[in-house]
């Protein structure tokens, strides 16, 4: 006769514990909606907002989205991430099919983004064209930095960051920049290696002082983003350039692009 087989207590599927928020939070969470339908909430970050995780012991936008829960549900899910002080355009899935779909789509490079970064020192030279570097990851203390390295290099990962100076003058410049790829911070470490940092890029050399004014953060904005809709077609988000930024704009007497 065989032995009776033990039963095994069920698994029970990991449950996020919502994350109560104060009623301005809410509010301030809900001001950020630059597009919402039955899949998607497409939001406006401001600088200074971690998307995720991190050590500061804030909220972050992740979070932050529990304030879009309906009871019993999930909050909306990240599909990708900005840095925290990199301000603009982020897409959340409000259902798993959504974010399943969207996740490969990204996986996929069907997105396509564009950001707006200020420079000190001019134009680039050239004033358009692609930055073709590999890059890899360094780790200095807590710290990971990325670093332009040779396409053969062992930790080495492809990266292209396509870009256009839209104006300029002998202080700064303000550039359209389209990454081909999503390594962490391409876009900075990129436009660093040409000679043209962002500024308030303390971590890669970017100018802190324009026209005799501190920069108050790091000048990168993701101003829109294209993507494929879970229920069909293709979307365009887009979001104004800060104030911040602007202001920073106007200081070095360059033109601010219409919002």
């Amino acid at each position: 006769m065989k032995p009776r087989r033990q039963l095994q207590p069920a698994k029970t599927k990991a449950v996020e514990s919502p994350i109560t928020l104060t009623e301005e939070e809410i509010a301030f969470t809900r001001s950020l909606v630059l597009r919402e339908d039955s899949s998607i909430i497409v939001l406006n970050k401001p600088s200074g907002l971690s998307s995720q995780g991190g050590r500061i012991q804030a909220h972050t936008l992740d979070d932050l989205l529990w304030a879009f829960a309906r009871r019993g549900h999930a909050r909306p899910r990240l599909i990708h991430r900005l840095d925290r002080d990199t301000s603009g355009v982020i897409l959340t899935a409000k259902t798993k099919p959504a974010a399943g779909f969207l996740g490969k789509a990204l996986m996929a490079k069907r997105f396509r983004k564009t950001y707006l970064a200020i420079v000190a020192g001019g134009a680039p030279e050239p004033k358009g064209g692609a930055v073709d570097a590999a890059l890899r990851r360094e780790s200095i203390g807590r710290e990971a930095y990325m670093r332009v390295c040779p396409a053969d290099h062992p930790d080495a990962e492809t990266a292209r960051t396509r870009y256009r100076t839209l104006a300029a003058n002998d202080q700064a410049a303000l550039v359209e920049c389209s990454p081909e790829t999503g390594r962490m911070h391409q876009i900075r470490v990129h436009m660093a290696s040409i000679g043209r940092p962002l500024a308030g890029d303390v971590r890669y050399g970017g100018a802190l002082m324009l026209a005799g004014k501190p920069v108050p953060r790091l000048m990168l904005h993701a101003a829109a983003l294209i993507f494929p809709h879970p229920e069909g077609g293709e979307s365009r988000v887009s979001a104004p350039l800060p104030d911040d930024m602007a202001e920073v704009l106007a200081n070095c007497g360059l033109a601010v692009p219409e919002r």
